[in-house]
């Protein structure tokens, strides 16, 4: 079965901000480094960047980043979030609480006209994030 999952290009912190988000959300790392494969790299100062880094997480998230080495090009990150939402109201505020320390809140997490909580964030590594809790219908 296919799988969507979101994959965050950063300039040169990706390492920092997958470590971040894997003590959010928990779950298995794993890193390469473009020093990991030969070739794959033309500036030997380069080396330690992630090339590619995947967080499982237990509730079965997949997050998926990288850096951009110098040969490439960069955009910072833009028009798009990540959402993260669901019914388990504690869960779902730890993930806001963790999210946005350091970061700028756009939308506070409250109570919209619709119900549950909502709210809006950029986290500190520059990503969007929407989080939505919703009761469980009965």
């Amino acid at each position: 079965m296919p799988s969507l999952n979101p994959y965050l290009s950063f300039k040169d912190n990706a390492r920092d901000a997958i470590e971040f988000y894997q003590s959010v959300f928990g779950g298995d790392l794993q890193i390469s480094t473009f020093g990991d494969y030969e070739g794959m790299v033309q500036d030997p100062a380069e080396k330690d960047l992630v090339m590619h880094s995947q967080l499982t997480s237990p509730d079965g998230f997949v997050l998926m980043a990288s850096d951009t080495p110098s040969s490439m090009p960069y955009r910072e990150p833009g028009g798009s979030s990540i959402s993260v939402s669901g019914d388990d109201e504690a869960m779902l505020q730890g993930f806001w609480d963790a999210l946005s320390a350091g970061g700028t809140v756009k939308m506070p997490y409250e109570t919209p006209p619709w119900g549950g909580r909502f709210g809006m964030l950029t986290d500190k590594f520059g990503i969007d994030w929407m989080v939505a809790y919703s009761p469980a219908q009965e």
